[in-house]
C-alpha cells in the first residue's frame, strides 16, 4: 500500500510540473507570435482601421479552420464507409464448394492450347513394362543352413571378421 501511494504522489507531482511547463510554453509562444495591442492615443479612424484589420485576420483563420474541419469530416465519413464495405465483403463472401473434375490429358491440352492441339497424347505409351517373371529373376534367393552362419559369426573370430569387413574400403 505504501509503494502505491508513493507512486501516486510522484505521478501527481510530475503531472503538476507538466501542466506548469505547458502553461509557460504557451505564454512564451504567444509573447513571440502576438504583439501587444496599443490602443491608447489612437484616433477614432485609426481604431476603426485596426478593428477592420483584426476582423480580416479572424476571417482568414476561420476560413482555414472551416476548410480543415470539412476535410476532416469528409475523411472520417470515407473511412467509416470503407470499414463498412470491408465488413460487408468479409461477411457475405462464401467460398463455393469445389468439385473434383476428371479431365483427360487430351481435353486438358485442348483447353490449354486451344485449336493448336491436334495430336492425341497417350501417356501410358512411354511407360516401361515390367513382367512378374523378371522381378522374380532379379532377386536371388539364398537357401542355406542358417546354423552355419551363426556358428561362423559366434565367438571372437566372428566379431573380428565383422570388424575387418566394416574397416575395409571395398566392403570385404
Amino acid at each position: 500500500l505504501v509503494p502505491q501511494s508513493l507512486m501516486l504522489a510522484k505521478a501527481k507531482e510530475e503531472w503538476d510540473q507538466e501542466l506548469i511547463d505547458k502553461q509557460s510554453e504557451k505564454e512564451r509562444y504567444l509573447s513571440e507570435r502576438v504583439t501587444p495591442l496599443y490602443t491608447s492615443g489612437l484616433s477614432l479612424s485609426q481604431l476603426q482601421d485596426l478593428c477592420r484589420e483584426l476582423h480580416a485576420k479572424v476571417e482568414i483563420v476561420d476560413e482555414e479552420r472551416y476548410d480543415i474541419e470539412a476535410k476532416c469530416n469528409h475523411n472520417t465519413r470515407e473511412i467509416k464507409d470503407l470499414k463498412l464495405k470491408v465488413l460487408d465483403l468479409r461477411g457475405k463472401f462464401k467460398r463455393p464448394p469445389l468439385r473434383r473434375v476428371r479431365v483427360s490429358a487430351d481435353a486438358m491440352l485442348r483447353a490449354l492450347l486451344g485449336s493448336k492441339h491436334k495430336v492425341s497424347m497417350d501417356l501410358r505409351a512411354n511407360l516401361k513394362s515390367v513382367k512378374k517373371e523378371d522381378t522374380e529373376k532379379e532377386r536371388p534367393v539364398e537357401v542355406g543352413d542358417w546354423r552355419k552362419n551363426v556358428e561362423a559369426m559366434s565367438g571372437m573370430e566372428g566379431r573380428k571378421k565383422m570388424f575387418d569387413a566394416a574397416k575395409s574400403p571395398t566392403g570385404q
